[in-house]
């Protein structure tokens, strides 16, 4: 029970420090627009659609997630979405900037997530972590050309 309290404290304490952090600054139009690409893709992954999360993938997108022992292509990422897509639904998501980078046609972004999602049997599954997307815009769309991170485990 003690160490369900301090995980609930901790897990207050770092949304707290987050949403501070996100709320203390202020952002340009074009780093606002590369957050709107960046909401637009996590909303077509948790959709009725979730298959649509690829379209936000350039042909070029290298990834690295913290589960993989290398980085994977466009190809490796649908073939991965497709095998967790028949494990489960998202069904809601927190996403929360930290840093926006943009210059010119290329952006990155640092940001924090939790995402909570459904097996068949509807047991609930909770992921925080934190990702880097490397963003290049091409005809006036932000598409994702690499990104790193994952799910960050507690070490209790």
């Amino acid at each position: 029970m003690q160490n369900i309290i301090k995980k609930f404290c901790g897990f207050v304490f770092v949304i707290s420090i987050i949403s501070i952090n996100t709320f203390a600054q202020s952002w340009s139009a074009e780093q606002k627009a590369v957050w709107t690409g960046v909401e637009e893709y996590w909303a077509a992954g948790a959709s009725n659609d979730p298959g649509s999360f690829t379209k936000y993938f350039d042909d070029s997108y290298n990834g690295w997630s913290y589960e993989s022992e290398a980085p994977g292509t466009k190809e490796d990422a649908v073939k991965s979405l497709s095998y967790w897509l028949k494990k489960g639904k998202v069904q809601y998501y927190i996403i929360k900037p930290a840093k926006i980078w943009v210059n010119g046609d290329f952006a990155f972004v640092h940001y924090y997530y939790t995402q909570v999602t459904e097996d068949k049997e509807g047991k609930p599954n909770t992921e925080r972590g934190r990702w880097t997307d490397i963003l290049m815009k091409k005809n006036g769309k932000w598409l994702l050309v690499g990104d790193h991170g994952g799910n960050v485990e507690d070490k209790d």
